[in-house]
């Protein structure tokens, strides 16, 4: 039980620093400044609902995609925590994360009519950061029900709470304030980068073990 506990709130808190809901409001009012009430409800449903097919997609096939290319799990463990890290190192300086969207992106999106796909689904919310994420989690979730269904909860909590915020998004600004925005997304890139490094260090221990040099 202590397993399942500890292994859900990780996936939850990794899940929702790497989707970060409360960053995506300035981001999101910015894109839309432009379109009506109406028209915001359909890209924030448009956007949530392509991303959870993204997302499941990779769940269920990106092991798959591994074992064909070759790729053991802890290859993917350090990989990914590196990626991780790198996300994390722009979120603690305020830097945009050229792993979510480059400078190039987000000056084509400011002149796209349909924001739901580019930039919102891919790469804000279903970027590499979170198809990495998701394989990591079900990859180690393996085949045990209770930590797979872990996973799914984490993945539906975070994206529930990316649609509220993109819905709630004008308020939170105004309540919270850009400053606050970067104060929650500085310590929320803490915890990241505390979680990227626990991958690497797991795939690093994995490979010693695999490969015999700790028994």
């Amino acid at each position: 039980m202590p397993t399942l506990i500890t292994f859900t709130i990780s996936a939850f808190v990794t899940f929702l620093t790497i989707i970060d809901p409360v960053g995506l409001a300035p981001v999101f009012v910015g894109l839309t400044s432009h379109l009506s009430q109406a028209q915001r409800k359909v890209v924030i449903a448009r956007a949530t609902l392509i991303s959870a097919a993204i997302i499941a997609f990779f769940a269920i096939v990106g092991r798959f995609l591994l074992d064909r290319l070759g790729i053991s799990l802890y290859a993917f463990n350090i990989a990914g925590g590196v990626l991780l890290f790198m996300v994390a190192i722009d979120m603690l300086f305020g830097r945009p994360s050229g792993a979510r969207e480059t400078k190039e992106e987000e000056e084509e999106a400011m002149t796209r009519e349909d924001i739901s796909v580019f930039p919102l689904a891919i790469p804000l919310i279903a970027g590499p950061g979170t198809i990495a994420t998701t394989i990591l989690y079900v990859g180690q979730a393996s085949t045990q029900p209770m930590l797979l269904l872990s996973v799914f909860l984490a993945i539906a909590s975070a994206l529930a709470l990316a649609w509220v915020a993109m819905r709630s998004s004008s308020w939170i600004i105004q309540r919270v304030g850009r400053t606050g925005i970067m104060v929650f997304s500085r310590i929320l890139g803490i915890l990241l980068a505390a979680l990227a490094i626990q991958f690497v260090l797991n795939g690093v221990t994995t490979f010693a073990h695999t490969s015999g040099f700790i028994k």
